[in-house]
């Protein structure tokens, strides 16, 4: 069976064929000229523990059941710092403190960090990704070792709910803004 040659717009099918290499050479190089600049790259470079501090004072009459259950109180705290140009040191800091009747049940105080290298970020989205996205991709590493360092404290683990470092970030924002007025 002959392949019949197809006719569009007066020519065949290869005539379209020949013509297409600089019809694609005219497309890409149209598509070059109208990509934007390059995308904003986020890599995490290193994450460690830099400080692990848990207390259980007043064991092993801590380790009996306690009645009533004790008061957590947990406080979340996010630094960071330049090491160049493109590279954070982002840090999270979490203190956790149970308390009944007026004594301390236990003590944990865990600070963990990133480094982070954050390229091609506007500049108006770049403290926002450090202080809201970094935090963010390090918690769930962070709640993990407070849980365990509780759990080997000889209590039930601590699991902290998610943290919302944007509205965290927001808090922030708007008490320096209230401060600098």
């Amino acid at each position: 069976m002959a392949e019949v040659p197809k006719k569009t717009n007066g020519g065949t099918a290869a005539d379209e064929e020949a013509a297409a290499p600089a019809d694609q050479a005219a497309l890409v190089e149209g598509e070059a000229s109208a990509q934007p600049a390059a995308q904003p790259s986020m890599r995490i470079l290193a994450q460690y523990l830099k400080d692990l501090s848990f207390e259980n004072p007043n064991a092993p009459q801590s380790l009996a059941s306690q009645q009533p259950q004790p008061d957590i109180n947990i406080s979340v705290n996010v630094n960071a710092r330049n090491l160049a140009p493109t590279d954070f040191e982002v840090e999270i800091h979490l203190d956790a403190k149970a308390m009944a009747k007026e004594k301390v049940i236990f003590a944990a105080d865990i600070l963990y960090a990133g480094v982070f290298r954050l390229e091609n970020f506007p500049p108006n989205l770049l403290h926002p990704a450090v202080l809201i996205e970094c935090p963010r991709l390090l918690f769930p590493f962070a709640r993990q070792i407070l849980a365990e360092a509780t759990r080997s404290g000889g209590f039930p683990p601590l699991m902290l709910d998610p943290i919302d470092f944007a509205g965290m970030y927001q808090k922030r924002m708007a008490q320096q803004s209230t401060a600098t007025v």
